[in-house]
């Protein structure tokens, strides 16, 4: 197991962070602990559970937090997954970590018919699969 940890950053832990944390995972499987957590938290969100599974990624284990709960661990990548967790997230004591936003889009916004918030879920794990994808690559290659 490598000593590097991720941070993955959302408002409520809920969805985005979630999607990213268990990509994440499959991505850098040994290379790296990953942490999701979020200014808030909302508990999972069933819709980013079942699309998730459609990829194959079981995330039915993972809780949400709040950052707080990680105070202490040395950081060497935080990432933050929606604007308002950016703008609002309290300080986090990180000097060494190297930060990135990527604002995705909130699949769990959406609403009317099944099919429409369907493929708003899978339109932002798409999204996410592949920012989760593009930065194992480069950032531990």
């Amino acid at each position: 197991m490598s000593d590097k940890n991720v941070l993955v950053l959302c408002t409520g832990n809920s969805c985005r962070s979630q999607m990213a944390h268990g990509y994440l995972e499959k991505f850098l499987s040994d290379r790296a602990k990953v942490y999701s957590a979020g200014i808030e938290t909302h508990g999972l969100n069933p819709g980013a559970v079942a699309i998730m599974k459609e990829d194959g990624i079981d995330i039915t284990s993972h809780t949400s937090n709040h950052v707080d709960e990680y105070q202490g661990i040395k950081w060497d990548f935080i990432i933050t997954v929606c604007d308002h967790a950016k703008e609002n997230c309290p300080f986090i004591h990180a000097p060494n970590a190297k930060r990135l936003h990527h604002n995705f889009f909130d699949p769990s916004k959406v609403g009317g018919s099944e099919e429409k918030i369907h493929e708003a879920f899978q339109k932002a794990r798409n999204e996410i699969r592949e920012y989760c994808s593009e930065f194992a690559k480069k950032e531990f290659s």
